[in-house]
């Protein structure tokens, strides 16, 4: 388990992350990505599972474990992600019940497209994706967005 601290984390996120353009596509692809992630996972059918076990738990589960990570660094962003999660499992089920098309479909739509303008941004930025480095700057960059959106609201972190 890491000694980095929350500020530590978002510090060494930002390094590749200092154009402008980079960054504004990190509002958009970020969010998109992690929505997508909660779709994937709220698409698996588990036909033969146990009556305890509810559809799309896979993905409530994923969301449980994404919270237990953040909570560890930080109890507001914890707070502020699982609010996002939570928004993000509601526009899966409407989606799920209201759309013409399947949710696996739009969320692979959404993912390479978003992962498209990820790696366009870090290539207008030249640096390569925090990510490579360490895999948990997958889930550091949701957090450093909503980080902005803290200090521009005075919410510590």
């Amino acid at each position: 388990m890491s000694t980095r601290s929350m500020q530590d984390w978002l510090d060494a996120y930002g390094v590749s992350h200092q154009n402008p353009t980079n960054k504004a596509i990190h509002w958009i692809c970020v969010p998109t990505i992690y929505f997508c992630v909660v779709g994937f996972l709220y698409s698996i059918p588990l036909p033969d599972a146990p009556p305890f076990v509810r559809p799309h738990m896979l993905a409530t589960l994923a969301v449980a474990l994404v919270a237990i990570f953040y909570i560890r660094l930080s109890t507001t962003i914890a707070i502020g992600m699982l609010l996002w999660s939570l928004l993000c499992l509601g526009i899966c089920k409407y989606l799920d019940a209201h759309v013409d098309l399947s949710l696996w479909a739009i969320c692979t739509a959404l993912f390479v497209a978003a992962w498209v303008g990820q790696f366009y941004g870090h290539k207008i930025e030249g640096k390569k994706p925090s990510f490579l480095d360490d895999l948990q700057f997958l889930m550091i960059g949701p957090a450093w967005l909503l980080s902005f959106v803290y200090k521009r609201l005075g919410i510590g972190y």
